[in-house]
């Protein structure tokens, strides 16, 4: 029997939830991956209901729902889906605090956004986890990979912390990739990016953090 690999998620917000939902669908749910926990500040009963209704994906088509752990415990905290039980944490003091250990942890969904620098994420590994994989641009990563165009590079030995680059990179690298590997050549480029809206952009003027 193959060996099913435990993950964490480190944040259950847009990208968190699409990974997980990816598994799912992709069949490697409870085959070759155990989504073991999800650490988010948002209660279980309304991680459940955002993962069950996704106005871009639509509606999951399995069994999601919540639980307690226990009956002494005051609000829900088991994410149940599918029938695979995921432990909700709401830690908030960061990586390192995390019970990767206890739990068997051996990939960490770095998701949150708040911990790109390479010295941050590795506070998952402090904590017992064996890999970090960033879900954006990091800094000091062991390696930055891009699906179909470096991830014959990854090695398991001695890259830990991996960034999967941001969704810019994602496009723009394969495009590139094929044009240098067929001899084209690129002399210049330009290059414009039409962003989906995401969370953390305001719907009226004001003052941001960002893109600015």
């Amino acid at each position: 029997m193959a060996t099913k690999h435990k993950v964490a998620i480190n944040g259950f917000g847009r990208i968190g939830r699409l990974v997980f939902r990816a598994l799912c669908q992709q069949g490697l749910l409870g085959k070759k991956f155990d989504v073991v926990a999800v650490n988010d500040l948002v209660p279980a009963d309304n991680l459940a209901y955002l993962v069950k209704y996704d106005s871009v994906q639509g509606r999951y088509q399995g069994e999601v729902r919540s639980e307690k752990s226990s009956p002494s415990v005051p609000e829900d905290d088991v994410l149940v889906v599918d029938g695979h039980k995921i432990k909700c944490l709401a830690v908030k003091e960061g990586p390192a605090a995390l019970p990767w250990k206890d739990l068997g942890i051996d990939f960490v969904i770095e998701s949150t956004g708040l911990f790109t620098e390479a010295d941050k994420a590795r506070g998952h590994i402090a904590a017992g986890c064996k890999k970090v994989i960033i879900s954006a641009p990091a800094k000091g990563e062991d390696i930055t990979v891009v699906m179909g165009v470096n991830h014959t590079k990854y090695d398991a030995a001695k890259h830990h912390i991996i960034s999967n680059a941001s969704c810019t990179t994602n496009c723009l690298a394969p495009v590139v990739h094929v044009l240098l590997k067929e001899g084209f050549g690129i002399e210049e480029g330009l290059m414009t990016t039409v962003h989906s809206y995401t969370a953390t952009q305001k719907t009226v003027d004001g003052p941001s953090r960002k893109d600015w």
